[in-house]
């Protein structure tokens, strides 16, 4: 099963990539205690953590809301035939995304919302497709919904160069500047509401303008963290980054507060990459947390 419903949305996951990322734990996550792999290996194994290998286990996926009659995807991915030497894992990929989105239900000129969590390489990737030499919008009648802060600090045109992800150089160039030069963006500040369900918030750290998707509806309560937290090591060590994190400290403080709100609120967190069952309601341990249940999505 992929598919769940929390109050009156339907979420389905629409999976584009499962393996491993390439990373060791200790270069994905280098502040992260070896105690926290050692101690936690007999669960993290085999979905998030390849022993063997020493080795990362990760997901690219999309989440798939139908929420007051709109259909909305929750991050794109890697995206096909995209130039990325310097992220080999994402280099010209040619996967069957859209086949798995079509059997989903969804056909791309159904897409209502593109919600861009951030604007990292992994996120915006279906954005666009190749049309001949062309990037062009994947979803033609989408708005798409990207942060400005995260807008603004990728775009080449203000000179910004971000310390972490250097190598990135053609992302914003062919999976935003189309959609934006489109017409289909929507650029936001602070927070913005989708409909009487949904909600996006900054929580910023990741990139400057990382959000969370907050879904609220009849007893049911979900946050949609995008890459606030990777791998579930950062539930039990939640003062690990990744190695990706433009600013450390105000990441770990996002993460602790979201997690504590997920706990205090039993809202199911759905990051973006966690590969097995997808997502998982915490609760608090001590001056950290634990994975209560895992969601009722199928293990990849």
């Amino acid at each position: 099963m992929q598919e769940i419903v929390l109050g009156d949305v339907a979420v389905t996951r629409v999976v584009e990539y499962h393996g491993p990322v390439g990373m060791s734990p200790q270069t994905f996550f280098p502040d992260s205690p070896e105690k926290a792999w050692r101690d936690n290996e007999s669960w993290l194994a085999p979905d998030f953590l390849d022993p063997t290998a020493n080795g990362c286990v990760s997901a690219l996926q999309t989440w798939v809301l139908r929420s007051q009659g709109k259909t909305i995807l929750v991050d794109t991915g890697a995206g096909n035939h995209k130039e990325r030497s310097e992220t080999p894992r994402w280099h010209h990929l040619n996967t069957d995304f859209l086949d798995n989105l079509a059997r989903a239900g969804v056909r791309p000129e159904d897409v209502d919302l593109v919600v861009n969590t951030h604007l990292h390489v992994d996120h915006v990737g279906w954005n666009t497709r190749l049309d001949g030499d062309t990037w062009v919008p994947t979803f033609p009648n989408a708005t798409y919904l990207i942060p400005r802060a995260d807008f603004d600090f990728w775009n080449p045109a203000n000179g910004h160069k971000p310390g972490k992800v250097d190598g990135w150089r053609n992302v914003f160039e062919d999976s935003v500047a189309p959609v934006h030069e489109a017409g289909q963006t929507l650029l936001w500040d602070n927070s913005h509401a989708i409909d009487a369900n949904l909600r996006l918030d900054l929580a910023p750290g990741h990139t400057p303008g990382s959000s969370v998707l907050t879904l609220e509806s009849g007893g049911d309560r979900a946050l949609f963290v995008g890459d606030v937290l990777h791998n579930p090591v950062q539930i039990v060590a939640p003062d690990t980054n990744s190695c990706f994190c433009e600013d450390p400290a105000e990441a770990r403080a996002t993460r602790r507060r979201l997690l504590g709100r997920a706990s205090d609120t039993n809202a199911l967190v759905l990051p973006a990459h966690l590969a097995g069952h997808g997502a998982a309601e915490v609760v608090r341990k001590g001056d950290a947390f634990a994975i209560r249940a895992w969601a009722a999505f199928s293990r990849i």
